[in-house]
């Protein structure tokens, strides 16, 4: 018996640093590091690479704090079936979540969705209303969406000057995205008055 309670205590005694060697803590993401891996499109990875060891926090900053980055990651998990089960319409919900309280990249994400028709019906008008407020608060990807709709015919010549001007003032380090924009700033022009545009590239619009 005591050889047998002697084993039992030096295996419990082991067994939290065999488990520590194999398994680091991961501590939560702070709110700024968190939107610039959203922005990177690295989110959900990083909760792989993470062993999903993070999941109860981001649940409970996500429903219980209402905090939007990461009620934008809780929907993205539930709606891709990361590190929980997947569940498309509450992942709708929190994405949505996330959108009202102005995150733009999940504004700029459910405009896309509406567009492309991912995981809901296409939806042109919606598409426009998601993708113009994302615009609006600088979301380069939105911006370029919502250019490339308008100058496939769509949208209110209205509100070409406005994105007009939000193109032509952007910026990127990418030499493919930088074309892509010249070539939609193009496009645009030729939507509007020569006064129109020159008006549009001082902010004037």
């Amino acid at each position: 018996m005591r050889f047998l309670l002697g084993f039992v205590f030096l295996f419990c005694s082991y067994l939290p640093s065999a488990y520590s060697a194999k398994l680091s803590v991961v501590q939560i993401y702070t709110d700024d590091v968190l939107l610039d891996l959203i922005k990177e499109n690295k989110h959900l990875s990083q909760m792989v690479v993470d062993e999903c060891q993070l999941v109860q926090d981001i649940e409970a900053r996500a429903v219980l704090s209402s905090k939007p980055a990461f009620q934008f990651l809780w929907g993205d998990m539930l709606a891709f079936g990361v590190c929980v089960k997947k569940n498309v319409p509450l992942g709708l919900h929190y994405m949505r979540e996330s959108a009202d309280q102005g995150l733009a990249e999940a504004l700029e994400q459910l405009g896309r969705y509406y567009h492309v028709g991912k995981f809901m019906q296409p939806d042109l008008r919606q598409a426009i209303i998601f993708l113009k407020e994302a615009a609006n608060l600088n979301n380069l990807n939105a911006q370029i969406r919502l250019a490339e709709i308008y100058n496939s015919g769509e949208g209110s010549p209205l509100d070409f000057p406005e994105l007009y001007a939000q193109l032509h003032h952007s910026v990127t380090d990418d030499k493919k995205t930088h074309k892509k924009i010249s070539h939609l700033l193009v496009g645009l022009a030729e939507k509007m008055p020569e006064r129109v545009v020159n008006a549009a590239k001082k902010g004037k619009y």
